[in-house]
């Protein structure tokens, strides 16, 4: 069975752990729990290798009994859930490498801040994880908002074609999970630069490309059991057209593929997924190349 990875918050309120396990337990994935906890021992006075110790002893087993409590409360009876705490200050490299020990993705809660040169852990996964990457708001799921999946209706990319088929796969077995209903979105996106030149005229370009996708439309709807009717596009650029139907239809999470960029080259361009989270108030679920959520 595959495991969901979840990373427990600091302070009282934690929004991964609970979401978290009802996840995983709606998708019928394994769940463990990991907390990390660090203080700066011998910069706070403590010289000694043996208060060191002591100290550091002392704060894992606070932090291990205050985040079984959680697991504890939100775990349905007969839940299996594997913990642990891990005294680490920068998170993201342990995670990085745990997650290559074959996890099905990783659940967190977001912490959206970032910039060129600083990359907060949200950046990290989504640029470096090898799994998908689910990012958590701190609002409430409700079972009557919809589960939005993005796609790129106007790629002829035979690998970006195979990340909609992914996504929309996802977003189906999430829907249904969540008891959620499921909405599919594409943006049609046009550079300011032509329209503002009156090199292009957008009207006329969105009637072609909309022409231009029905085939395909047909090919995905007939693929994945869907009506046409529920792919819709709308015009703009990607993530703004990603945040305000997210806002309009008041999703809760949007499932959406990522490249992931990394280097030089993801701090200076990022992504699509990482402009949706400055953006958003919303979960994110950003699956990565072609690695499934569950297994096929």
């Amino acid at each position: 069975m595959s495991k969901l990875l979840i990373v427990s918050d600091q302070g009282k309120a934690c929004v991964a752990t609970t979401r978290g396990l009802q996840l995983a337990r709606k998708l019928g994935l394994e769940a463990e729990v990991v907390a990390f906890t660090y203080a700066p021992l011998r910069k706070m006075g403590m010289t000694s290798k043996e208060d060191q110790a002591r100290a550091r002893s002392r704060l894992l087993e606070n932090r291990e009994v205050e985040v079984q409590a959680r697991i504890d409360k939100a775990a349905k009876k007969g839940q299996r859930v594997k913990f642990q705490v891990v005294w680490k200050k920068e998170i993201d490299e342990w995670l990085l490498t745990r997650l290559k020990k074959g996890y099905a993705a990783v659940v967190k809660t977001g912490h959206r801040s970032g910039s060129a040169v600083y990359t907060s852990t949200d950046w990290q996964l989504l640029r470096e994880s090898p799994v998908p990457v689910m990012v958590l708001s701190e609002k409430r799921w409700h079972r009557t908002k919809p589960v939005l999946v993005t796609v790129d209706l106007t790629t002829t990319d035979r690998n970006k074609r195979k990340l909609n088929d992914l996504v929309i796969s996802t977003g189906q077995a999430v829907a249904e999970a969540l008891d959620a209903p499921l909405n599919i979105i594409s943006a049609i996106h046009i550079s300011p630069v032509l329209t503002e030149l009156d090199l292009v005229d957008p009207l006329a370009y969105t009637r072609k490309a909309r022409e231009e996708m029905k085939p395909y439309i047909s090919q995905l709807a007939e693929r994945h059991g869907l009506p046409e009717k529920a792919f819709r596009t709308k015009r703009g650029p990607v993530a703004k057209v990603i945040t305000s139907e997210a806002a309009k239809q008041r999703a809760q999470l949007v499932v959406m593929g990522t490249v992931g960029r990394t280097g030089v080259r993801a701090r200076l361009m990022g992504n699509t997924a990482e402009d949706v989270l400055r953006d958003m108030n919303t979960d994110v679920l950003a699956m990565k190349g072609a690695v499934p959520l569950l297994p096929v």
